[in-house]
């Protein structure tokens, strides 16, 4: 009995169901008129705008970084990520903490070269006492910029 009224009722829910309507117009050589829903054009236009978008995104890759420093006090590395940050804006540092120390990283590089030239630079103008160590790592990637010091 149960399953005779839900075989009934899901029937009858059919026959109210449309999706779309299609005229058929057989006076003007059998055009076809298709009556959509407003909101498929709204979706399609999100749809691509949010393709044009991701395709604009930072995206990873194999590169390098330097390491400046590696310290438990923060306000030498504070101190030093100012300095950085004011004389290499271009540049991103990354400052990171991993306990006891917060290691201080900069630059997004997908050749080695262009690291070294940095790590040359900042030993000269003496901003980094210590050692410098390129790491290869994983660097964010600008899409469309030739531009392999960000």
């Amino acid at each position: 009995m149960k399953k005779g009224f839900i075989l009934l009722l899901v029937s009858c829910a059919f026959n109210y169901l449309d999706a779309q309507i299609v005229k058929i117009d057989t006076l003007n050589n059998g055009t076809i008129f298709v009556q959509k829903d407003s909101r498929i054009d709204v979706l399609g236009e999100k749809m691509s705008a949010y393709n044009t978008n991701l395709s604009k995104n930072i995206r990873s890759g194999k590169g390098f970084r330097l390491m400046l420093l590696t310290s438990n006090d923060r306000n030498l590395v504070m101190q030093t990520r100012s300095k950085l940050l004011q004389q290499f804006p271009e540049h991103k540092i990354y400052m990171i903490y991993q306990s006891p120390f917060i290691k201080l990283k900069m630059g997004n590089f997908l050749e080695k070269a262009d690291a070294e030239k940095l790590k040359k630079q900042l030993l000269s103008q003496k901003i980094i006492t210590g050692n410098i160590y390129i790491l290869e790592e994983v660097v964010e990637i600008k899409p469309g910029t030739s531009e392999t010091n960000n």
